[in-house]
């Protein structure tokens, strides 16, 4: 570890990263108060999301659930639906399961040790560290992506940071040198250098307030690192979607199940291409939910991207004449009612089609 650091003057390094950032911070809600669950709450929606995209959902998560009681106490379906759009739907499960531990065995004070927040459901390294140096000023490093990306740069790491042993090396350098004096700017510095200036592609090295200090810059390497290998190819699942109408106007939904991906979200009934041919559709959906439909017409195509798996769907008009169904999982649902329940992207843009 000495001879990577042994050519960073540390304090200098430190001064000249938090008086940048004390001059050039950016103004975020989160930022507004100290306090530990509104940290939490924000570094959980900014896992995968950008800043813009989370400031809206922030506001107005925090409006519905400004505490631990509110959000412990609330109906998981409330809160999907508050999560609606964001993606990666665990997250806001996984925040809820933790938040009611942290009031039933915390007496609703969010812990200030490693050993106990670690404890919590979705509370990862990164997160963890997050919360403990900017809520509680503790000298721990919160290492995620973009911190990834500053240190390969400013320590001239060529090593795969989409290795763990790659992070663990970074997250051990980051801990000699966060600030003791202020830990809590000292990682979100990093986070704003990583968003405002040395970011993925072109990062402005004229404009960085630790440009002296940076080995890739002096080497003339900085576009070049991090060193992270390609994820592999994505899955392609192909899916028919079918909007099914009864003679009342209503629509059929369905509640995916309680694991995996987009648990407890609703959704229209999609037909797997892999295991059904377009011929048997009809038959298939009276086999595997007892409903008697016939398609009528085409509405067009989606495609949607998760990060291991792209669904391509074709959404399909069916009628029926069912006015009860008989799983647990389905519901008729009125258009105007639909907005009520908790639906993933890509069914939200079907609902032009209804």
């Amino acid at each position: 570890m000495n001879k990577r650091l042994q050519n960073l003057n540390i304090p200098v390094f430190q001064t000249d990263l938090l008086e940048w950032y004390y001059l050039n911070k950016r103004d975020l809600p989160w930022r507004r108060e100290k306090n530990p669950y509104r940290t939490w709450v924000s570094e959980i929606m900014l896992q995968q999301t950008k800043v813009d995209t989370v400031i809206p959902y922030f506001n107005r998560f925090m409006e519905k659930y400004p505490t631990v009681y509110d959000l412990a106490q609330a109906d998981e379906q409330d809160v999907l639906k508050s999560w609606e759009g964001l993606g990666y739907y665990s997250r806001a499960r996984n925040l809820q399961t933790a938040v009611r531990e942290v009031v039933d065995t915390y007496n609703g004070e969010i812990p200030n040790s490693e050993k106990e927040l670690a404890s919590l459901k979705g509370v990862g390294p990164y997160t963890k560290g997050a919360i403990l140096s900017i809520a509680f000023d503790q000298p721990i490093p919160a290492v995620d992506g973009n911190v990834l990306r500053v240190f390969s740069r400013i320590l001239k790491i060529e090593d795969d940071v989409a290795k763990q042993s790659t992070k663990k090396e970074i997250e051990q350098y980051v801990g000699e040198i966060i600030s003791h004096k202020d830990p809590s700017s000292f990682n979100q510095a990093i986070m704003d250098l990583g968003a405002m200036i040395c970011t993925p592609k072109k990062p402005t090295c004229m404009f960085c307030p630790v440009m002296e200090h940076c080995q890739a810059f002096q080497h003339g390497i900085q576009e070049q690192l991090p060193i992270k290998k390609k994820a592999k190819k994505q899955k392609i699942k192909q899916y028919i979607v079918l909007l099914i109408k009864n003679d009342q106007g209503e629509y059929i939904i369905e509640k995916r199940s309680e694991q995996g991906l987009l648990a407890n979200l609703w959704q229209f009934p999609m037909v797997p291409l892999e295991e059904v041919g377009l011929n048997q559709i009809e038959q298939w959906m009276y086999d595997k939910y007892g409903i008697e439909l016939q398609i009528e017409s085409d509405c067009g195509n989606l495609k949607h991207t998760f990060s291991h798996i792209i669904w391509k769907m074709d959404i399909k008009k069916a009628n029926t004449s069912q006015k009860s169904l008989n799983k647990d999982s389905l519901t008729f649902i009125s258009k105007e009612g639909i907005v009520n329940y908790p639906f993933p992207v890509s069914h939200q843009k079907m609902m032009q089609f209804l």
